[in-house]
């Protein structure tokens, strides 16, 4: 397995648990005569911390791994940055899921150490590139490794599209909105909105329609590498907003063509090697437990 020997440290900022964590990996780390890179976030709110500073872009360039400390959100920020430059990360949780970010605080030595040993497992995760274009030209661009999402923005009503699939006319629908997610966000919005959960392995899409105005629109699995093009009904009399991971946001007008494709850099995951999906998903979800008590 791959040795790491330069290590970065990226965290959610405003939270006084998750500097305490961080305070606490960079110690450890450093105690494992590591070297450590903050991103420059964190470094401004560790004052004396004596070590490298890094963009988190130049980060991905430097590092041979990467750790978030935070909660999915954090990964989500962390992925879109680091995945063009291949670097594996690895994720702490503090936040309320931890899809993402499996390493329990309590755990963070045993685990990481671990992970230092070469005591760990891969996941390749892709991601979706998002072009909006208006009378033929990109005016917005976006990417996310969870979803994205066609919504109303701040209006009530509904929003009418039509959906294309490697150029083929699938349907025209009123709704809330559309969902677009991998199958890592298939655990998220897409989920609340009655989409399946989708193993991380596989390599497809789903979409999601959000309160669709007729019994009929229904969420779909297609391929991975699929082109999607939805196209805002030139009728409309508001501006919906594609958003991307819920955290980059694109103002669409009336006859916008939206286009939806995977992103040819994938995200490095790194998990414990006792890591199990069905676990997570049965811990995070509250699936049942097996009939007389056993784990």
């Amino acid at each position: 397995m791959e040795q790491f020997r330069n290590i970065g440290i990226i965290g959610r900022l405003g939270s006084a648990r998750v500097l305490d964590t961080i305070r606490r990996l960079k110690r450890f780390l450093q105690d494992r005569h590591m070297h450590v890179v903050l991103e420059e976030s964190i470094a401004e709110v560790l004052p004396g911390h004596g070590l490298q500073v890094s963009s988190r872009k130049l980060m991905g360039e430097i590092c041979d791994l990467v750790i978030v400390v935070g909660g999915d959100g954090s990964m989500l920020g962390a992925a879109r940055s680091l995945a063009q430059s291949k670097v594996p990360v690895l994720g702490i949780n503090r936040g309320s899921l931890g899809f993402l970010t499996d390493i329990s605080p309590d755990e963070l030595e045993l685990r990481v150490s671990e992970v230092l040993d070469g005591k760990y497992m891969v996941e390749t995760r892709f991601l979706l590139d998002t072009e909006v274009r208006r009378q033929g030209e990109v005016i917005g661009t976006a990417d996310a490794l969870n979803d994205v999402v066609l919504h109303p923005g701040k209006s009530t009503r509904m929003i009418e599209f039509e959906l294309y699939i490697d150029g083929h006319f699938v349907c025209s629908q009123k709704a809330d909105g559309l969902i677009v997610a991998t199958p890592t966000g298939s655990t998220a919005y897409a989920l609340s909105a009655g989409g399946p959960i989708m193993h991380p392995k596989l390599d497809a899409m789903v979409i999601v329609p959000m309160y669709p105005h007729t019994l009929s629109g229904r969420p779909i699995v297609v391929d991975g590498n699929s082109e999607l093009k939805i196209v805002v009904s030139p009728d409309m009399q508001i501006y919906p907003l594609v958003s991307c991971d819920g955290q980059n946001h694109v103002t669409c007008s009336p006859g916008d063509h939206i286009i939806v494709r995977k992103k040819p850099h994938k995200l490095k995951l790194i998990h414990p090697l006792e890591h199990n999906f069905y676990e997570v998903c049965r811990t995070k979800l509250g699936w049942g437990s097996r009939l007389g008590g056993g784990k």
